[in-house]
């Protein structure tokens, strides 16, 4: 690890704004006393130097209180813009508060891409690195694993660069952090050259055919209502070399107008479908970026569990169906390739990935959150840390290996608990 000190004298920033602020889905009203916006490095490094207790607030897609804290909220979206593509290294830098749409625009018509997106492009860089978001495909890692580096403040207001070659195993440790080792400024991810998707919608999959459906596509959705033993819609998003579907795919049906995965939502929100090829970038996630992602009025829970364990754990969950449905939007299941990063909740394992959008009810939907956790007890099931959950906290570290090395880690460099919230406390509790 690279540490640079005494960039400037260490002095109170003075950005502060008044007024209260909330996330995306309007269920969690944050308690910071400010929230600030520095426009430079130096001034957030001020900034944190002199503050007891600190978070950083992107675009506010968490469900929970992670990102909630007594003290200061700080925003990057003032910080420099800048992003720097290295060819030789296929890697691009990026500042952390720059949204994957964005992003995505800015290196397609340089020829490159990123593996993966996730099914909203709205979401942050360096929030959505994280929490362990993700994307879906079998051979593909979440966003977090695209991670080649990353550039931090941490809390004495030290510049803290740290790289996947230089640094090895403690690298591994620092890129799904939680925000709690320090604040994120930029971030370098792996591209791969660009590259084309067709878009297909298929209906009524049959639960038997979940692995050969997730196996046929570079990237593969598949949406359920809990309601029927087939599967609702099967979102199949194949590069555009590959060959097509055939009409009889998997004893499905084509859908014969474009879909949106929440029923009796607008289709015109989602990319481009009916096969018709286009940029990896406008047709991996499912919604535009430049329109309402998902429905807009919800809360969402997720949990991964083991991807051999996939038919088990539905059939897990079948006993509280009744339970699900009626406060369920849509639940999708997808699938993720294992990585070495200590808190994804893909860590060691391939998995399969269980996501509810619930109403934005929580008084009714919180009983249904802790059935369906009972039910996935058997499978150590791990939660996206990003969405509404109620899981132990012996059961969550029991579920990670290197869940004890984190909080070493965390120890170490944010000493004094700058960076701590309730949440962090709860989950992650400092000896």
């Amino acid at each position: 690890m690279e540490l640079h000190r005494n960039r400037g004298a260490l002095v109170p920033a003075t950005t502060a704004e008044a007024g209260p602020r909330h996330n995306w889905a309007g269920n969690v009203r944050y308690a910071a006393r400010r929230l600030h916006r520095p426009s430079s490095l130096d001034e957030l490094r001020r900034l944190v130097a002199g503050s007891d207790r600190l978070r950083v607030v992107g675009t506010g897609h968490s469900f929970n209180r992670l990102g909630d804290t007594t003290g200061d909220l700080v925003s990057l979206a003032g910080l420099p813009a800048t992003v720097a593509l290295d060819p030789d290294r296929r890697a691009v830098t990026v500042p952390a508060a720059m949204r994957y749409g964005d992003l995505a625009a800015w290196l397609h018509p340089r020829g490159y891409a990123l593996a993966n997106l996730a099914s909203l492009p709205h979401i942050s860089v360096a929030g959505a690195v994280a929490t362990g978001t993700h994307g879906s495909g079998e051979t593909i890692g979440n966003l977090a694993s695209a991670v080649a580096g990353l550039e931090l403040v941490t809390a004495g207001g030290d510049l803290l660069t740290v790289d996947r070659a230089a640094d090895g195993d403690t690298f591994a440790g620092m890129v799904v952090s939680l925000g709690a080792l320090g604040v994120v400024t930029r971030v370098t991810l792996d591209v791969v050259p660009t590259f084309e998707i067709r878009q297909h919608v298929r209906l009524g999959l049959s639960r038997a055919e979940l692995d050969a459906a997730f196996a046929s596509a570079y990237s593969v959705s598949v949406f359920t209502d809990w309601r029927s033993p087939r599967l609702r819609e099967v979102w199949v998003k194949q590069r555009a070399d590959a060959a097509p579907l055939p009409a009889d795919w998997l004893g499905t049906t084509a859908a014969d107008a474009p879909r949106h995965p929440v029923p009796g939502m607008p289709a015109r929100n989602c990319t481009p479908q009916l096969g018709e090829p286009g940029p990896w970038h406008e047709r991996l996630p499912h919604f535009r970026l430049g329109f309402t992602p998902s429905s807009g009025t919800e809360l969402q829970s997720e949990y991964h569990v083991p991807r051999g364990s996939a038919s088990e754990a539905l059939a897990a969950l079948d006993p509280v169906a009744h339970l699900i449905a009626p406060v369920l939007q849509v639940c999708e299941l997808r699938a993720v390739a294992a990585d070495g990063l200590w808190l994804s909740p893909n860590h060691g394992r391939d998995s399969l990935a269980i996501h509810f959008t619930w109403t934005a009810d929580a008084a009714a939907v919180l009983p249904v959150v802790a059935a369906v956790e009972e039910r996935l007890a058997p499978f150590a099931p791990r939660p996206h840390w990003g969405k509404v959950f109620g899981l132990a906290p012996a059961a969550v570290a029991a579920a990670l290996p290197r869940y004890a090395d984190f909080l070493d880690l965390a120890c170490r460099l944010d000493p004094a608990g700058t960076f701590r919230t309730d949440l962090l406390d709860h989950y992650l509790p400092r000896d």
